[in-house]
């Protein structure tokens, strides 16, 4: 896996495919939100088996797509365990903030364990589509293979953008589907078949056959970059990671 691929600005037409694509997960949020209660304790590990530990660098990379400075504040939005929030933090240092939000509470408990002795981190219960803060509050917001599992991808976005300052960042960091066509169905093949044969392992099959099916009919980069921009958000581009399992989206506030 690499994350050197070029960037590809977002202004051409979209994939043919996307007229399939769906607009929101359709798996009912509440379910949703259980089936991260149960992966709680064994995300963080089964993050870095599955990606070959790939996943800290990419997480790096959403980081400096933010562009955030000391002092500054930041919004992690279905935040699980922290991770990304954890980074954000480290950005902004002790004179910042960065907030972590999900619905899972399993996932925030796991999260404060870690990062909530820190007095510029906040972990708190919330809907990513009905955000719990004010217009223009943060510099920037981020989410971390987080969208997928959204109700709708739009609205996640709106609410993003609707949360950062005029010039701030919205990042994205999600699994994508590599290219070329056939590389994409490999790879779509191979997922479904180690996610949940690697979740069995932890006793958490059910869960991890879940993952795999949330990529069934997500959009690719070019429309999620589309919808960002139906949004609002200014310049935005995104480009792929490791191999294209992995698409980073950046654009800016209006």
């Amino acid at each position: 896996m690499t994350d050197t691929q070029p960037q590809a600005q977002g202004s051409g037409g979209a994939d043919p495919a996307t007229s399939a694509s769906r607009k929101g997960n359709d798996v009912p949020e509440p379910r949703v939100t259980t089936m991260f209660d149960s992966i709680a304790p064994v995300y963080d590990r089964m993050n870095t088996l599955m990606t070959a530990g790939f996943d800290g660098r990419w997480r790096r990379a959403a980081v400096r797509a933010a562009r955030l400075s000391p002092g500054g504040t930041a919004l992690d939005v279905a935040c699980g365990t922290g991770k990304l929030t954890g980074a954000l933090a480290r950005a902004v240092g002790s004179d910042g903030l960065a907030v972590g939000v999900d619905l899972s509470q399993a996932m925030l408990d796991e999260a404060r364990r870690v990062f909530g002795e820190l007095p510029w981190v906040e972990f708190r219960l919330g809907n990513a589509l009905d955000l719990p803060f004010a217009d223009g509050s943060f510099d920037a917001a981020t989410i971390a293979f987080g969208m997928r599992n959204l109700a709708s991808f739009e609205a996640g976005f709106r609410e993003m953008a609707r949360v950062v300052r005029s010039g701030g960042r919205v990042v994205c960091l999600e699994l994508s589907v590599p290219r070329p066509r056939f590389m994409g169905r490999v790879y779509t093949a191979v997922f479904r078949v180690t996610a949940p044969v690697m979740g069995a392992t932890l006793r958490r099959r059910a869960a991890y056959s879940y993952l795999p099916h949330s990529l069934d009919g997500f959009p690719p980069a070019e429309e999620i970059a589309a919808t960002m921009r139906r949004v609002g958000l200014k310049d935005v581009s995104f480009k792929r990671l490791g191999l294209g399992v992995v698409a980073l989206h950046v654009g800016t506030a209006a």
